[in-house]
């Protein structure tokens, strides 16, 4: 049983019990159903106690039922939700840990709320695209007021019980029980103290009114809409929060429903549900098993102090992690120190950390200018320079240093990971952890399998990954890997289309528009233009046919390398990163245009992020068939995480998707007629192409 009845005294206790966080499945509903209805049918019962088994009360919906036929089978949550309103003897939350969406919802049903001290509580669901759909909307602004309900719904953001306990008139919590006391004895202590209570409270009576709420939510609108830009779920929360100040309880109930499943059906709500999922299904690797024994990792070394060193340092830093930072001169050490410092200082500045978490995590780090240093670490993550002449260097004298069984990682970004493990004894040891700049910030972390990489390396990586707050992607040992590999595709339909005549600014401002966070060539002037020059120099001995535009290699060539040297595709004034459009640059373009006999043409911004963002998918295509990647769900992971992908597009093959293959296939096809790009690339990856025709979408 998922919801499990006891009777202790007079008191009937109701205990859900569906870990691992007690979710309101169909069989959890129907208990608890039954377990009130049992209660009011025994005379010899007083009151009801529901409480949570574990470490939750309930997290809201189960998961494993999310957009399925058992999610909506009665009783559904407005049924239970009205059964324990109308209990004739009093029902009392025994609310701990964590109380969430649904959860909140069944116990703001109840008559009185008892919570322990720590409990975390939210109603999350705008996180995917939706609203409260059980009363939340109309219920909570009952009990903590409008404008803190509202931000709590519009936000989903956790709030910590005692905040608010603490506010003025707050009817959310009848009592606050200390963390020692025992919450369920003091919850029974309280229904007995209530059971003679006849006109039992009830959240749905309770006034909801706003002083001034036609200038607060003029104002919230205001607010929330800018905030939210793309995202239809505030919006529509704040419309719910404000039928429950103008409405009746039960036409603001049936106002949220309707809201609700309006947005149910949005793109938005749909791909922000396939990152929830896609999220959880990343850091599943299909022949590790779950139960994969860990190795220990109690102390960390990072192999140079550069931009990306620091920052890698600053996450096991965070995570109370002991690290020693390598670097082969003194000058370029307290260089990255000081960094390091720099960054944390301006984390207490802003009030975003306390003073002496400042100097807890400082007082982790070990500078070292010596090997020997690393000799007791439990894992090695290089940052040198991306040659392999340099990794061979680094890893061959890891592999003299370190201790056995210690995890050799490289932060690669596209060289061969099994080149790099073959200059180790120990290639079983060895795995990419390539993690994106600024290191300390974004969530990616592509962690690369070799060829021989052990699987309790991978198990303990992606575990590691948790543990410093990285969303984790397994990806194959290919040229780029996942991201980089792709983006080389999306760089050259860039190119080709200001060959065509777009301009930096127009490609640029039409992704933008689509919802990336930066444009092709915004990004390689953040990145540095000469890091892409370098991987064409390569190309161009590995793979001669390969055709790119020239105009990169010519901006290169007059050490326009980007925001690093205050001149790219754009200028850039001494501290600032705003782009500046430059008339010199545009004149090249249209220089190389004349010299290679091409007549510019207008551009649509459609056909810019259409060969832009099909251009992702089709190669993503190619290496889900060549088994690079897992799943479809991990390549948009990579592409949300890494690369400034709109998340509520929800990733390249989710869009994709929403676009229907079919239809992407046949533009993909106008594509291929193009002269001036590459007909041999648009052809469809085979896996697309099978998937097109037998109307099936990636999965």
């Amino acid at each position: 049983m998922t919801a499990e009845y006891k009777v202790h005294d007079d008191i009937a206790i109701i205990t859900l019990n569906n870990p691992p966080v007690n979710g309101l499945g169909f069989a959890t509903r129907k208990g608890i159903v039954e377990g009130v209805e049992q209660a009011l049918n025994d005379a010899n019962v007083k009151a009801i106690v529901i409480t949570g088994a574990g470490k939750a009360f309930s997290g809201g919906a189960d998961i494993t039922e999310f957009r399925k036929e058992a999610a909506f089978r009665e009783p559904n949550l407005h049924g239970v939700i009205q059964v324990i309103e109308n209990a004739n003897k009093p029902v009392v939350a025994a609310i701990h840990s964590v109380v969430m969406g649904g959860g909140l919802e069944l116990a703001l049903a109840c008559h009185y709320r008892l919570v322990a001290a720590g409990t975390k509580v939210a109603l999350p669901e705008v996180k995917l695209g939706l609203l409260p759909g059980a009363g939340g909307t109309q219920r909570l602004p009952r009990v903590i007021g409008v404008e803190a309900a509202l931000n709590m719904i519009v936000s989903g953001e956790t709030v910590p019980a005692e905040l608010l306990m603490s506010a003025p008139g707050q009817k959310l919590f009848d009592e606050l029980v200390d963390a020692d006391d025992d919450l369920l004895q003091t919850a029974m202590g309280f229904a007995k103290s209530v059971a003679h209570v006849k006109d039992l409270p009830k959240v749905r009576n309770l006034p909801c009114k706003h002083p001034q709420a036609e200038a607060y939510f003029g104002f919230a609108r205001t607010t929330v809409g800018a905030m939210a830009k793309n995202l239809p779920a505030p919006l529509k929360c704040l419309e719910a929060v404000e039928a429950a100040t103008k409405l009746k309880f039960d036409a603001g109930l049936e106002k949220e429903r309707e809201l609700f499943i309006n947005l149910m059906w949005t793109p938005e709500s749909r791909a922000l549900q396939h990152l929830f999922f896609a999220e959880r299904a990343a850091s599943k690797i299909d022949d590790v098993p779950s139960d994969t024994p860990l190795r220990t990792i109690k102390k960390v070394g990072v192999i140079g102090a550069g931009t990306m060193g620091g920052g890698i340092s600053m996450n096991f830093l965070n995570a109370g992690i002991p690290v020693t930072i390598l670097e082969t001169k003194q000058e370029a050490l307290d260089r990255g120190i000081a960094t390091i410092r720099k960054n944390y200082e301006a984390q207490v500045k802003k009030g975003k950390l306390k003073q002496d978490k400042y100097e807890e995590r400082m007082a982790l780090l070990t500078p070292s200018l010596s090997y020997d240093d690393l000799k007791d670490v439990d894992l090695v993550i290089e940052a040198v320079f991306e040659e392999m002449g340099v990794k061979e260097q680094v890893f061959t004298k890891l592999d003299s240093v370190i201790k056995q069984g210690a995890i050799l990682a490289s932060n690669t970004s596209t060289l061969d990971l099994n080149q790099i493990a073959s200059f180790t004894k120990r290639p079983q040891d060895v795995v990419g952890m390539h993690f994106f700049s600024p290191a300390n910030v974004m969530k990616l972390l592509e962690v690369v399998r070799g060829e021989k990489t052990a699987k309790d390396v991978l198990a303990t990586v992606m575990a590691l990954a948790k543990k410093i707050k990285k969303v984790a992607v397994v990806a194959g040992v290919t040229d780029g890997f996942i991201g980089n590999r792709m983006i080389e595709q999306y760089s050259r339909q860039a190119g080709f289309l200001l060959d065509e005549g777009a301009s930096p600014q127009q490609i640029d401002k039409a992704v933008e528009k689509f919802g990336f966070a930066m444009g092709p060539f915004r990004m390689g002037d953040l990145a540095g233009n000469d890091i892409g020059w370098a991987i064409r120099k390569r190309r161009a001995v590995e793979q001669p046919d390969l055709r790119y535009s020239k105009t990169a290699d010519l901006l290169c060539e007059k050490g326009r390398y980007g925001q690093k040297t205050g001149a790219g595709w754009y200028d850039y004034e001494p501290g600032k990163r705003e782009p500046i459009v430059n008339q010199e640059v545009l004149d090249m373009i249209d220089q190389y245009r004349k010299d290679a006999g091409i007549t510019p043409r207008k551009i649509s911004d459609d056909e810019i992020v259409q060969r832009l963002v099909f251009s992702l998918v089709n190669e993503a295509a190619h290496i889900l068939e060549e088994g690079f990647a897992q799943r479809a769900s991990d390549i948009d992971i990579v592409y949300l995480y890494g690369y400034g992908f709109p998340f509520y597009r929800g990733g390249p093959m989710n869009y994709a998707n929403e676009f229907g293959l079919f239809n992407v296939v046949e533009t993909m096809k106008r594509f291929a007629k193009n002269p001036h790009d590459d007909a041999d690339f648009w052809q469809p990856a085979p896996l697309l192409k099978q998937l097109a025709a037998e109307g099936k979408q990636f999965q």
